[in-house]
C-alpha cells in the first residue's frame, strides 16, 4: 500500500502516546481514522485536538472485551463501509515491575486480557470483513523489544505478552500469504528515537476492580518521572511519536513484516541473539542494569 489518501483506519489505544502518534500521522496521510479507546474524556480530546488535520472520529472501546471490540466494528463498517488498516495498538504495562515469581494472577489475566486477547478480539471482529472487501490491507499489531528480542527481567509477564503478540502476527501474516489474500500484518516496535512519552507507564488508572492485586507489590516500583529525569540527564531525549507513526506507515509502504525506526540495529540485536540460541545459551543476561 503506497497511498494511504481515503484509506480507513482503525487505531486502538489511539487517544494518547504511540496510537495518538499513529493517528496524527495517519491524518496527514490523508487517511480517515476512527479511534478506539477506554478513556471517554481523553479521546474526545484527542479527536477535538486532531479535527483540523482531517477526519477522524472516535469510538469508546474496550479491548479485553469482546462484545465492545464487535460494536465497535459494527459502527466502523456501517459509518465508512470499510477498514483497510487496523492498528491494535491498545496495550498495558501489566502492574509495574515484580520479579518473575512476585506476579499474581490478576496481573497476568489484566495484562494478557487486553495486550493478547484484546488484540485476537480486533482480528475476529475486523479481518473477516476486511477479507469480504477483497481490497489491499494491513494489521498492524504493536509489539515491545521487551517481548520481541530483549526481554526485562522485572517486566516478565509485559515481556511474555508481547513475545505473544509478535508470535501471533508472524502467524497472521502467513496466512494472509498462504491464503493468497490481498491482506498483509506487520510487527510494529516502537522506540528507537528517544523515551517513549505514553500513558502506558500509568496504565493501571484503567484496571477493572475486579483485576486488582490480590496482595502488595513485594518489589521496589519505578517512579517514571524519576526515570525519565535520570534518562534525560543522560543525554536521551523525549521521542517524537508523530514521527514515529510516519515511521509506521512507511514499513507499510516497504511492504515490512518487521517495522522499526531502526531495522538494522534490530536486526544486529536479533542475529546476537540468535547466535547465544544456537549455543544452547541464555539470549538475554542483564547485570547492573546492562545487557550482556
Amino acid at each position: 500500500m503506497q497511498d494511504f489518501t481515503g484509506k480507513v483506519a482503525v487505531v486502538t489505544g489511539g487517544a494518547s502516546g504511540i496510537g495518538e502518534g499513529l493517528a496524527e500521522a495517519l491524518l496527514e496521510a490523508g487517511a480517515t481514522v476512527v479511534i478506539a479507546d477506554i478513556e471517554k474524556a481523553v479521546l474526545d480530546d484527542t479527536v477535538e485536538r486532531l479535527g483540523g488535520k482531517g477526519e477522524v472520529s472516535g469510538i469508546v472501546t474496550d479491548v479485553a472485551h469482546p462484545e465492545s471490540v464487535g460494536s465497535c466494528a459494527d459502527a466502523v463498517f456501517e459509518s465508512h463501509g470499510a477498514c483497510h488498516l487496523l492498528f491494535n495498538n491498545a496495550g498495558v504495562g501489566g502492574g509495574g515491575i515484580a520479579k518473575p515469581w512476585n506476579w499474581t494472577p490478576n496481573d497476568w489475566n489484566w495484562c494478557f486480557g487486553v495486550n493478547v486477547f484484546g488484540m485476537g478480539h480486533c482480528v475476529a471482529a475486523f479481518v473477516p470483513r476486511m477479507l469480504e472487501m477483497g481490497e489491499e490491507g494491513w494489521v498492524v499489531n504493536t509489539s515491545s523489544s521487551d517481548g520481541g528480542f530483549q526481554p526485562l527481567p522485572d517486566l516478565g509477564v509485559y515481556a511474555a505478552s508481547k513475545a505473544a503478540v509478535s508470535t501471533y502476527t508472524e502467524c497472521l501474516a502467513n496466512a494472509f500469504v498462504n491464503e493468497d489474500t490481498k491482506l498483509r500484518a506487520a510487527v510494529f516496535y516502537p522506540g528507537g528515537n528517544g523515551l517513549l512519552e505514553t500513558r502506558l507507564w500509568n496504565s493501571g488508572r484503567n484496571r477493572p476492580p475486579e483485576l486488582a492485586r490480590e496482595r502488595p507489590h513485594l518489589d521496589k516500583q519505578w517512579d517514571y518521572q524519576e526515570v525519565k529525569k535520570q534518562l534525560q540527564t543522560k543525554g536521551v531525549q523525549v521521542a517524537d511519536l508523530v514521527e514515529l507513526g510516519r515511521s509506521a506507515l512507511q514499513g507499510i509502504r516497504e511492504g515490512r513484516f518487521i517495522i522499526s525506526l531502526d531495522p538494522a540495529a534490530s536486526g544486529e540485536l536479533m542475529m546476537r541473539r540468535a547466535e547465544k540460541i544456537g549455543r544452547g545459551e541464555l539470549p538475554t543476561i542483564k547485570r547492573d542494569g546492562i545487557f550482556e
